[in-house]
């Protein structure tokens, strides 16, 4: 086993990170502060480029090494920073929130120290790229927002535009509402704001991309870089990213102990978003995931409690304002019966090669203003919540991860702030429960899914109190699951909306059967269902066309592969490949288009809510059964003759998993002249966004896009019994063994066991950092 022993400031005592064979490193220290001061250090050890560049992102620091094509994407990430008042800030996570991020980041910074005596620890990206890591102040943990899942912005501009010309029951097709409800009731068409209004806020979370192009920009050019990510692949990504977890009592269990299962499901990228990570001293004991920036974790056990999180996607945390602006001074908008000033901040960013530049940053009272037409005397704004203290992303779970009971869990779950999220939880005990944590607005006189005039008629009035949304505890039927649907206790009062855009319910619906038919559910029980690809909506959609004759060859062809087909998504199956074709590049397309006349209107409602077309497909086929066999059948030939196409004639070599395939692509690598090496796959890849294996992909290329690349189920009680997989895998430094060692596994549906006792990681250890204060003997 290797061995290696550091001196570091700003460590009070000895610890050791012990590194598993599968990358994953346990901590030990003999304080409750140096753990989190070693975690710093560890993060940094194994996640140095990952972290920097998430700081620089977020705070609006890129220009500075990446130049000028840098600078439009700094003051978007400026405007919407935390700028309140620090203690409220602190105090709203736990007392030690300020120490433990202090200590953190002092953690983070010896590392960076370390690797400015010895350089050749830096990752190989910033020599590529010619720039250094930077130190972190504990304030840059919890300031930055804007790598949080909101809802629903972009949804209210977009909708602004359908609802103009069409009705609520088209905009469904796009966006199905639960509970049932119709914009439009009681109010006129809403004026259709500028799609390019988003521009701004698009770049504020979007994440960091590279390219010769926009590196080589000048001053000159920086604005040209403002409008960057597609409409289309924003609305897909923000609609598509979500998560499955589940907790089953001991009662349902073969070995009578609870069984917690998570799977986040995110954008996949390289390294992984979340880092697994041991973390032990005198007074906690904890293992799991979270965000390699943050101290804690999010998702895991601390030895008597479990516990992991899903988006509770319907809870709606942000709103759009439009407002008038004075017809002689533009720097005031009206607001009640009079003319306010928007708050305009001067701030300067350091650009590479090009010194400073100025950054204009203007807000109204509710927010950041995101965009400006004064010739039609027209401002934008976005209102979040994470402009309150209170509202870092996971961060919270710095409390809630030393939770022993569902009471304390619940209690600190009742404080979290962003995002929304379904909480499950196990214990040693036997209890499990369900709870939903997120700032909830009280609107009193809207619904929050168009654009808000900014005039003062439509204000929060707080937020619904934390112990009053949704929990359960130790349910009836002895389980509890989400998948980010609509899942609203029945009884839930109509008069405290939460919000309406939701993910539609297959996942759910499908986890939700297994798990009831199960009553000895075990660890492996937990691994197969993360890894299932049955399509509930596949069934659907067959199931309509089953009466159907073919028309042609190539109807009758399709058919016949459909019908022998079992409507699982396997990456080997032919019915998948022709399925996933048809209802994703055609079937999808010919509904909308058979709804909505007008072409130029079709594009907003891409890619289509699953819920929502298959309402539509249902209704036609007991409607206009003729109008419906002609649409589903046309479709269908044309996506038999595209697979033949792309996959060859011989239709039983046809296989899901030749277009759908899962590439890890480092995001420098093109420009780091890296010619691939950073990347990590393809892998064949089986599932959909509607399977509990979620395989989301990008419809033009079929390219898996987001996904679990974090899995894990615990053991509660037998904690070693325990597996986890995180892809590629733990490191985010190329050159290391455990770069992109998880990812076969991963891509069989694998796991790696997840250890805890002293016993099992001796046994799994493979390397050793002893770090010692300095100046200690």
């Amino acid at each position: 086993m290797n061995q290696e022993e550091f001196a570091v400031e700003g460590l009070s005592s000895a610890a050791s990170i012990v590194v598993d064979r599968w990358g994953i490193a346990h901590i030990r220290a003999e304080n409750f502060l140096d753990m989190f001061f070693v975690q710093g250090f560890n993060a940094a050890r194994d996640r140095l480029w990952q972290i920097d560049l998430w700081r620089k992102r977020g705070l609006g620091l890129l220009a500075a090494d990446f130049g000028p094509g840098y600078l439009e994407q700094d003051r978007a990430a400026r405007l919407f920073l935390y700028r309140g008042e620090m203690r409220a800030e602190w105090d709203a996570y736990a007392p030690d929130a300020e120490a433990i991020c202090r200590h953190f980041v002092a953690g983070i910074n010896a590392y960076v120290e370390l690797c400015g005596h010895q350089p050749q620890r830096l990752p190989p990206e910033f020599a590529a790229l010619g720039t250094r890591p930077a130190k972190w102040q504990p304030e840059d943990v919890v300031r930055i927002r804007s790598h949080s899942l909101m809802r629903n912005a972009v949804s209210e501009v977009i909708r602004s535009n359908i609802l103009a010309e069409l009705d609520a029951e088209l905009d469904a097709l796009r966006q199905k509402l639960e509970p049932p409800h119709d914009p439009l009731a009681g109010r006129d068409r809403p004026a259709p704001l500028p799609l390019d209004c988003l521009d701004t806020f698009k770049l504020a979370i979007a994440p960091v991309t590279f390219g010769s192009e926009r590196l080589a920009a000048g001053i000159g050019d920086a604005r040209a870089w403002r409008k960057m990510t597609p409409l289309g692949d924003v609305v897909r990504d923000t609609s598509l990213q979500g998560s499955n977890n589940w907790v089953v009592s001991g009662a349902r269990t073969a070995s009578g102990r609870p069984i917690l299962a998570n799977d986040p499901h995110r954008t996949h990228a390289v390294p992984s978003l979340r880092y697994i990570v041991h973390i032990a001293s005198p007074e906690f004991n904890g293992i799991g995931a979270g965000e390699p920036a943050l101290p804690g974790i999010s998702i895991g056990h601390n030895g008597h409690s479990a516990f992991g999180l899903t988006l509770f996607l319907g809870h709606d945390q942000e709103d759009v304002y439009v407002y008038e602006t004075h017809p002689e001074d533009p720097g005031l908008y009206r607001y009640g019966d009079g003319w306010e000033a928007f708050r305009d901040i001067g701030e300067t960013a350091t650009v590479k090669g090009c010194g400073e530049a100025a950054l204009a940053l203007r807000f109204t009272r509710h927010g950041p203003v995101i965009a400006e037409y004064p010739d039609r005397r027209l401002a934008v704004a976005i209102r979040t919540v994470w402009t309150d203290p209170g509202t870092a992303p996971y961060f919270k779970s710095i409390a809630a991860m030393r939770a022993t009971s569902f009471e304390a869990f619940r209690g600190h779950i009742g404080g979290w702030g962003v995002p929304a999220v379904n909480q499950v939880y196990a214990d040693a005990k036997g209890d499990i429960g369900w709870a939903v944590g997120g700032f909830s607005p009280i609107r009193p006189n809207w619904d929050g899914l168009l654009p808000a005039s900014g005039d003062g008629r439509h204000e929060w009035q707080g937020f619904l109190p934390g112990h009053a949304l949704p929990f359960s505890h130790n349910p009836a039927k002895g389980y509890f699951a989400t998948a980010n649907e609509f899942n609203l206790p029945a009884d839930w009062p109509t008069d405290r909306p939460i919000g309406y855009e939701w993910l539609e319910p297959s996942r759910a619906q499908r986890i939700d059967g297994v798990l009831a038919a199960d009553e000895r559910h075990s660890v492996d029980a937990s691994r197969s269902l993360q890894t299932d690809v049955f399509s509930v909506p596949a069934k659907r959609v067959v199931g309509l066309v089953s009466a159907l004759s073919g028309r042609n060859e190539a109807e009758t062809a399709a058919m016949g592969i459909l019908f022998s087909w079992d409507f699982r998504l396997t990456a080997d199956s032919p019915g998948a490949a022709l399925y996933e074709l048809w209802w994703a590049n055609r079937l999808k397309a010919a509904v909308i288009a058979h709804a909505v006349a007008k072409p130029e209107l079709r594009p907003l409602l891409a890619p289509g809510d699953t819920a929502g077309i298959l309402d539509r497909l249902e209704a036609m086929a007991a409607d206009a059964p003729e109008e419906f066999a002609a649409l589903a059948l046309g479709s269908l030939a044309k996506a038999y003759d595209a697979c033949r196409q792309m996959l060859g004639p011989d239709t039983r070599q046809w296989a899901w998993g030749r277009l759908h395939e899962a590439l890890f692509e480092h995001p420098a690598g093109a420009v780091a002249d890296a010619r691939g090496r950073w990347d990590v796959g393809p892998f064949p890849f089986g599932g959909s966004d509607s399977t509990p294996m979620n395989g989301s992909y990008r419809p033009t290329d079929f390219r898996l896009t987001i996904g679990a690349s974090f899995r894990i189920v615990v053991d509660v009680g037998d904690w070693d019994n325990s597996v986890c997989i995180n892809t590629p895998g733990q490191s985010g430094d190329p050159r290391s063994d455990h770069y992109g060692d998880m990812a076969p596994l991963w891509a069989a549906g694998d796991y790696v066991p997840l250890v805890y006792t002293d016993k099992a990681v001796e046994a799994a250890a493979m390397l050793t950092w002893t770090l010692v204060p300095q100046g200690a003997a």
